[in-house]
């Protein structure tokens, strides 16, 4: 595969930028509340991340993931506004791109909500995230992203990770011809990167990230002791994984 295999680090802070900067990441997928599969951080998360990849002078770099809530991706109009707001609102604060996903109520990709978070995004990147695994048809769902402006779309293939998808992450990177990046995520260990880069996908995306206990004790009230983190090491095996597939 010629080229670099671009690698997408989820991060939850200003501090998970720096090690996605440090560790040679191509982009940073930016949310909070990973636990719940990710949610809409927060303006300061945002500004924050925005400025370290500035003083780092490395662009498209920042890409906001807009979830309003835990659960599945069909959506009240109150909650896709909100999703519209926050899109125009990161946009503002200098995100580089933004991460969305919508499902109509039949488990279709809802196409009308996409168009409108494009619109909203007013030319910065849009990546459709793994919404299109929990469709009735995954392999469809991303098919159908061909007819739209979306830049990339993430995917497992459908399944519970990217190792039990990869035959249909094959077929999805034959179907799209690269009229949309295809980015296999879900579950990817650095050891994944070279079967994933062999079947086809454009890039890669993971978590890289590791449990740390510090700040003191958090009860009661305040949870589990420690939160995750995102780990220096795994971000740099997985460049070094990638770029060695790419040769």
């Amino acid at each position: 595969m010629p080229g670099i295999l671009p690698v997408e680090i989820v991060v939850q802070d200003a501090a998970g930028v720096r090690v996605a900067l440090d560790g040679g990441a191509a982009r940073v997928e930016l949310c909070q509340a990973l636990g719940l599969g990710g949610l809409t951080p927060s303006a300061g998360a945002i500004e924050s991340a925005v400025e370290a990849a500035r003083a780092a002078s490395v662009p498209r770099f920042v890409h906001v993931l807009i979830r309003p809530r835990g659960g599945g991706f069909v959506y009240e109009d109150d909650e896709l506004a909100t999703m519209l707001r926050d899109i125009r609102f990161a946009r503002s604060l200098g995100a580089d791109g933004v991460v969305v996903g919508a499902l109509t109520d039949v488990g279709e990709l809802d196409l009308e909500a996409i168009r409108a978070f494009v619109a909203a995004a007013e030319g910065i990147d849009v990546t459709v995230h793994r919404a299109v695994d929990a469709a009735a048809d995954p392999l469809a769902a991303v098919a159908g992203l061909a007819v739209t402006q979306v830049r990339r779309v993430l995917t497992s293939g459908g399944a519970v990770d990217c190792r039990a998808g990869r035959a249909v992450l094959e077929h999805m990177a034959l179907e799209l011809h690269g009229s949309v990046e295809l980015m296999a995520g879900g579950g990817v260990g650095v050891g994944d990167i070279a079967d994933l880069a062999m079947g086809g996908v454009d890039a890669v995306h993971l978590s890289a990230r590791s449990r740390v206990e510090r700040g003191g004790p958090s009860g009661p009230g305040g949870g589990d002791i420690g939160f995750d983190a995102t780990d220096p090491a795994i971000v740099r095996a997985a460049v070094a994984a990638a770029e060695a597939a790419a040769r």
